[in-house]
């Protein structure tokens, strides 16, 4: 199977899809991969497989390889006396902005480029978290209480101490704060701020169970991971987040009953179906008291969340087999045509 592995934007969470697109690589193996390296600049890198090190990056060795641009039905890559058009089925594996914000699905959908990964509208509605309590609104599904705060209106917040302060178009917990008491908001708001002009503020429940389940759809059918129960400490930072993104064993499936995982599934669907189709996703639920609620939604989750299925390969191969189709509008002129016709042009 031809696939293109395409990883890197210009976002907070550059490096985290360098670790992702190593990881997939290995998971992968067997299948015949390219990999096209955006970088800070939005210039396109054919990177050779062998090349696939974190070092490759940070030293800026991939910009001795060949540079690519865009073109109908793939990336090109120009010779000296001809052209190689590369037009395997693209795995959007950018993180954050460019990747998650509809970017670079806008980019692929111009260019009638196949591709797995969210349509724009499914990007907008899961990068910025607020949208995301809209969709959940809308459809049925309960989330957390929160609060929103933009940096042009300052107010009050009204829930009651301890919160988690978090900017509204970030993963990987950059900007993210517990505040457990007043004289540590101010600190949190500014540090949100540094990187989002809109913040969402959420009450910091205890007792909660945390599970996270990924899948994806396929002829019309729903597939799902394990349910997995992650293992965390209070709160994951930066590294942290940054480590368990390059997870490639399979996780022990979660101790929950059946009735448990029924709710999440059917949770999950509600948000999947009729907007996330051509994408894998993971979805990361709150339990509280019996009562299900989604905590965030993962467009691209890291490393696909390879680690939640047990064949990792099977489920890649299904999904680029079942990509939605969009059809281009055919012009024909039809109606300037008639026009001139009625002048006698």
């Amino acid at each position: 199977m031809k696939l293109t592995i395409l990883f890197g934007g210009a976002s907070f969470e550059h490096e985290i899809s360098i670790v992702s697109a190593i990881t997939v690589k290995g998971k992968l193996a067997g299948f015949d991969l390219d990999f096209i390296f955006c970088d800070q600049d939005h210039l396109f890198y054919l990177i050779d497989s062998s090349s696939m090190k974190a070092v490759t990056f940070s030293k800026g060795l991939h910009k001795k390889m060949p540079q690519l641009s865009l073109t109908n039905g793939g990336f090109v890559q120009k010779t000296l006396f001809s052209s190689v058009l590369h037009t395997g089925t693209v795995l959007n594996l950018i993180h954050g902005a460019d990747g998650e914000d509809g970017t670079i699905a806008a980019l692929l959908d111009f260019f009638s480029i196949r591709y797995i990964g969210p349509r724009v509208d499914a990007s907008v509605f899961s990068y910025d978290k607020r949208y995301t309590k809209w969709l959940c609104s809308a459809r049925g599904v309960k989330s957390v209480a929160h609060e929103e705060l933009s940096l042009s209106e300052h107010k009050n917040i009204n829930i009651q101490y301890p919160v988690i302060v978090k900017p509204a178009c970030l993963g990987s917990s950059i900007g993210v704060s517990i505040v457990k008491e007043d004289s540590e908001l101010s600190y949190a708001l500014d540090s949100a701020f540094e990187y989002d002009k809109n913040i969402i503020v959420e009450p910091f429940l205890n007792g909660v169970k945390e599970y996270n389940l990924a899948g994806f759809m396929a002829d019309g059918k729903m597939y799902f991971s394990i349910v997995e129960e992650p293992h965390k400490e209070e709160f994951l930072d930066f590294e942290k987040k940054y480590m368990d993104f390059s997870r490639s064993e399979q996780v022990l499936k979660a101790d929950v009953d059946e009735e448990l995982e029924l709710k999440l599934r059917i949770n999950f669907e509600k948000i999947y179906r009729n907007l996330f189709e051509g994408s894998l996703i993971r979805c990361d639920f709150f339990v509280v008291d019996g009562e299900v609620l989604l905590n965030e939604i993962n467009p691209i989750p890291g490393s696909m969340a390879n680690y939640l299925f047990a064949d990792f390969k099977e489920s890649i191969a299904l999904l680029a087999n079942s990509l939605p189709h969009t059809k281009r509008v055919k012009v024909n002129y039809e109606y300037i045509h008639s026009i001139s016709k009625a002048k006698g042009k």
